[in-house]
């Protein structure tokens, strides 16, 4: 039996994710089924592409479903009473100083199943998560990425 991988989840990844697997498993699911019955109902399912689209959408739907209660079974929250604001540390709200091209950047460290760049939500795991991680605000870390070495100071640390 494989050893399941803790999920790392702040309280509104958690909600997040709650409210995905309720919604696949209320409403898309519903809907996909509807889907599959209208394309049966056009006669011969073998050359059928709605059908196909259905099923393989049902495929999908369920693979995700049973990623989502997998990670859920196996989520550990981090409450905001646990962010140490002495020390970068997973749920914390990090302000950092690009030093080369003097920019600040606000992020929140997160784990990985809910990481969002875009959303300014980086993981612990990623390289920049990995080289803040346990430093307190003052500190200078070099982030090694493809296109050489990023270079930043860390400027406050919040819940």
């Amino acid at each position: 039996m494989a050893v399941s991988k803790e999920v790392v989840l702040t309280p509104e990844g958690l909600e997040s994710m709650e409210k995905e697997l309720s919604f696949l498993k209320s409403v898309k699911r519903r809907e996909v089924a509807g889907r599959i019955k209208t394309a049966i109902s056009f006669g011969d399912i073998s050359e059928n592409s709605e059908y196909e689209d259905a099923k393989n959408e049902q495929a999908f739907i369920e693979g995700r479903i049973i990623t989502l209660e997998k990670m859920l079974r196996n989520a550990r929250i981090i409450d905001a009473g646990e962010v140490d604001t002495n020390a970068v540390s997973i749920g914390s709200k990090v302000s950092l100083k690009d030093l080369e091209f003097d920019e600040t950047l606000e992020y929140t460290i997160v784990g990985s199943a809910e990481a969002n760049p875009s959303k300014n939500k980086i993981s612990y795991q990623s390289p920049v998560g990995k080289e803040i991680l346990g430093k307190p605000i003052g500190s200078i870390v070099e982030v090694a990425v493809p296109a050489g070495m990023l270079k930043y100071e860390i400027l406050d640390i919040k819940k």
